[in-house]
């Protein structure tokens, strides 16, 4: 009843003319546009982050939101470089989005440039760890998403060389040691050490020396990386 009274109110207050406009026109509202920033930190032609971009594109669509029509999309390729991936969290921040996309290793970047706009991740290696979210139950803040696997996988791969070598009891771990997941998986891998009987070097793979070095230095039993 309320309903009919505030639509007969709305139909007075317009004038008779409003009464002979097609139904349809005067139900037709336009929708709004909303806006999302998606940023990547992978090269523009990266086949795998194109991929990302697609899928995402396509979920969107099965939604109801088409890019152009009720949507618009704003995506920067930060290429691997930090600098870039910086600037252009700031620059899709400016653009004051309804909500913000972050995968590869754009979500510090952005949380930086924003506490208030929404961020949904993809594939964050410990968002926990990292300090990007309080918990996996409850984020906090305004950045949510997937992570990218149990750090608990990270034993089972030395486990899992234990059985396809198991004469092998030495074992390179390669990491890269300017990502914060490297330092927790490779804590998990230590604590499987004793029960494989597989003792374990990290090796930095940004120091092509190194590599070298660990590979072929003389040793009685060999030296397999992981």
């Amino acid at each position: 009843m309320a309903i009919n009274i505030e639509r007969r109110k709305f139909i007075a207050a317009l004038g008779g003319t409003a009464l002979a406009w097609p139904l349809a026109a005067r139900a037709q509202q336009p929708e709004p546009m909303r806006r999302i920033g998606a940023l990547s930190g992978v090269n523009a032609d990266d086949a795998e982050g194109q991929a990302d971009l697609a899928a995402f594109l396509q979920g969107l669509q099965q939604l109801g939101w088409t890019d152009g029509r009720n949507v618009h999309i704003d995506t920067r390729w930060g290429a691997g470089n930090a600098a870039n991936i910086r600037k252009y969290a700031a620059e899709l921040v400016a653009l004051a989005p309804d909500v913000l996309l972050s995968t590869g290793s754009a979500l510090g970047p952005l949380l930086e440039a924003t506490r208030v706009v929404p961020i949904v991740f993809a594939v964050a290696p410990d968002p926990v760890g990292a300090g990007f979210v309080q918990s996996l139950s409850r984020p906090g803040g305004n950045a949510t998403g997937f992570m990218m696997f149990e750090y608990g996988l990270s034993g089972k791969w030395l486990e899992l060389l234990k059985e396809i070598a198991p004469g092998v009891t030495r074992a390179a771990i390669l990491r890269d040691t300017s990502i914060a997941a490297g330092i927790g998986q490779f804590a998990i891998i230590q604590s499987v050490t004793p029960s494989t009987g597989v003792d374990v070097t990290p090796i930095d793979v940004r120091d092509a020396a190194e590599i070298e070095r660990a590979v072929t230095r003389p040793s009685r039993s060999p030296l397999m990386a992981a």
